[in-house]
Order: C-alpha cells, then sequence, then structure tokens
C-alpha cells in the first residue's frame, strides 16, 4: 500500500498560465482527457481550473471562452499538499477545506495532483469510490 502522497498523486499535471483563455483550458481538458488544470504566474501554482468551473463560471453565463482569462475563473487561494506528505494527511487537509482535488507542490513547483479517487483507491480499495474512480471512462 502506498503512504506517501507521491505514490498515488498524477505526476506532470496540466499547467497554463493565468493569461490563457478559458477555451484553451476546455480544450486542453478534452485532449489530455482531465478534469482540471493548473493555473501558474510563471511557475508558482496560484489556482485549479475544473471542467465545472468553466461550465458554471464562464458557459452559464455567455461568455466567450475564447475572450476569457483562466486567472479570471480559476479557484484561487488554494490548497497544496507536499510529495512527502502521507495519505492521511492529504485527507485531513482535504477534508477540512472541503475539496476534491489539490496541486502537489514540491520547492514551490507544481508536480502532480491529488484527487481524493486516488486516496480511495489506495486507502479504502473496496469503497464505492474506489470502484468509481478506477473504472475506464463511459464515453
Amino acid at each position: 500500500m502506498a503512504d506517501s502522497v507521491r505514490d498515488m498523486m498524477t505526476p506532470d499535471p496540466v499547467q497554463l498560465q493565468m493569461t490563457d483563455s478559458v477555451q484553451e483550458a476546455a480544450q486542453r481538458m478534452r485532449a489530455q482527457d482531465i478534469g482540471d488544470v493548473l493555473v501558474v504566474d510563471g511557475e508558482r501554482v496560484c489556482g485549479i481550473l475544473t471542467d465545472r468551473d468553466i461550465t458554471v463560471r464562464a458557459v452559464a453565463d455567455g461568455v466567450d471562452p475564447a475572450a476569457l482569462r483562466v486567472g479570471d475563473i480559476c479557484s484561487g487561494d488554494i490548497l497544496t499538499v507536499a510529495p512527502t506528505d502521507t495519505a492521511a494527511e492529504a485527507v485531513q487537509r482535504m477534508r477540512e477545506a472541503a475539496v476534491r482535488r489539490v496541486p502537489v507542490v514540491e520547492e514551490g513547483r507544481a508536480v502532480g495532483v491529488v484527487s481524493i479517487g486516488d486516496l480511495a483507491i489506495e486507502l479504502d480499495a473496496d469503497s464505492a469510490l474506489a470502484d468509481i474512480s478506477d473504472a475506464p471512462p463511459n464515453r
């Protein structure tokens, strides 16, 4: 069983600059088959943008995603964890912050993303969340 966040995270997260368009974010999510991208200012993680953020904060308001910047709608002031944190520490911090996924940051740079699904697969493999998270996409 994995114990550190490094063992459970998805490495090499997709990162976009704050000034990149929301349309670019959506295209990258589609191409990589992911539901979130990290938003950076230079190399510093400053936010996370999810497919739900795009839907609720842009599309639902009728905003042109080609003209809107990811920095305008991403969730900022985000929780991060270190790759050396234990799974239990990550779970506790995510629970306290009520978030589903967090950037994994080492020496100021994003090295991965860990989600509650990733943690469930490792910590409670028999749970419904682990089953759902481990299932192939249903396109």
